[in-house]
């Protein structure tokens, strides 16, 4: 529990830090939150600077300024700042924690083992403001909560799945999705660490599934395959060559002795002339729970009736609202935990308080 946050507020005061597509929903859900107020914004870009949070992001003004200025954000002293960047920068982190100042997270931070000794400074950070950390998102995040709830009525646990499966053809994020091996020859001979160091955050979810089933692995590695197209692929901002990867499979294994306890798998594939040419039915996951009894849990996701898309990127929307509402609702739980880095292992239920609208 932060220095300022030493309460159970009934009004959680909040800090956004940055106003990108996940931001962006993310603003939008603290502004309709009766239980979230938003204090402040930060948006590194010199032209984002002074103009209003809400304009920003796409909703009427809510009479936050946006700014670059770190200091004076975390001089307001809010309960929580929501962090959306694309990408950790310890540094940054380090500050905000050390100042006292709680942390939710989308920025591929699960456990914060991949970040070297960068875990160790922010678990000093920590330490020194009394602050606390969080990292979730749709997928890694919210998909292995459901793995850990769905095995919760086994009195054996054998092995846990999750499948996930995507076409994202019309997802356009090149920043996201070259690390991972896309665009790539098929025949590149660093495609497989490529994709191990692009999807690294899914390791840390094998952690976490494992320490809520009280297991501890003797390795967490990553095994992948991938298809071309057969012909050039155009998808926005970028072409993928005929001949290039167009489809990824990564498969992350938490392993006990010679057994696979713990394995979450993501099928990606863009276009139709792939080869192989991978069939996804549905987007989403299947999450087994091998034991007794085994478990099968199917989950998908479709737009409500009311949902106005007009282009593709509309549509994309609703996979900003999952990737932050995780950690949105997890707020009231983080800003009363103990300091220190923590899970869905260590919180109590996230509720979606706040959510029906009036």
């Amino acid at each position: 529990m932060s220095a300022y946050a030493e309460r159970v507020p009934n009004n959680y005061r909040v800090v956004q830090w940055t106003t990108g597509n996940v931001g962006k929903s993310s603003v939008q859900a603290i502004a309709a939150n009766p239980a979230l107020e938003l204090v402040g914004c930060y948006a590194w870009s010199p032209e984002k600077a002074g103009r209003d949070a809400g304009e920003l992001c796409g909703i009427e003004p809510l009479g936050v300024a946006a700014t670059n200025d770190a200091h004076a954000l975390l001089a307001l002293k809010p309960d929580c700042v929501v962090y959306n960047p694309m990408w950790i920068d310890v540094d940054e982190l380090v500050r905000i924690l050390s100042a006292g100042v709680n942390v939710v997270t989308t920025a591929a931070f699960i456990t914060g083992h991949n970040l070297g000794d960068g875990r160790d400074r922010i678990l000093e950070a920590c330490r020194k403001g009394g602050s606390t950390i969080f990292g979730s998102g749709v997928s890694p995040g919210f998909a292995e909560l459901l793995a850990i709830v769905s095995a919760v009525v086994c009195n054996r646990v054998d092995k846990v799945t999750v499948n996930e499966a995507a076409d994202t053809t019309f997802y356009d994020s090149p920043a996201t999705e070259k690390p991972v091996g896309f665009g790539q020859p098929i025949d590149h001979p660093e495609l497989q660490t490529m994709t191990a160091q692009g999807t690294a955050i899914f390791g840390e979810a094998v952690r976490l599934v494992a320490d809520a089933l009280g297991a501890e692995l003797d390795d967490v590695c990553c095994v992948a395959e991938y298809a071309k197209t057969t012909a050039d692929l155009d998808l926005g901002s970028w072409t993928i060559p005929a001949g290039c990867v167009a489809g990824v499979y990564a498969s992350w294994r938490g392993v006990v002795g010679d057994k696979t306890l713990v394995e979450l798998n993501v099928r990606w594939r863009k276009g139709q002339m792939l080869e192989p040419d991978w069939k996804i039915d549905q987007d989403g996951w299947v999450i087994q729970i091998d034991g007794q009894p085994t478990v099968t849990t199917k989950v998908s996701f479709l737009p409500p009736p009311y949902f106005q898309a007009e282009t593709i990127a509309d549509f994309m929307v609703l996979g900003h609202i999952m990737t932050t509402m995780p950690t949105i609702n997890a707020i009231p739980a983080v800003v009363a935990a103990a300091p220190g880095i923590v899970t869905y292992n260590d919180l109590p239920l996230t509720l979606p308080r706040g959510l029906v609208p009036n």
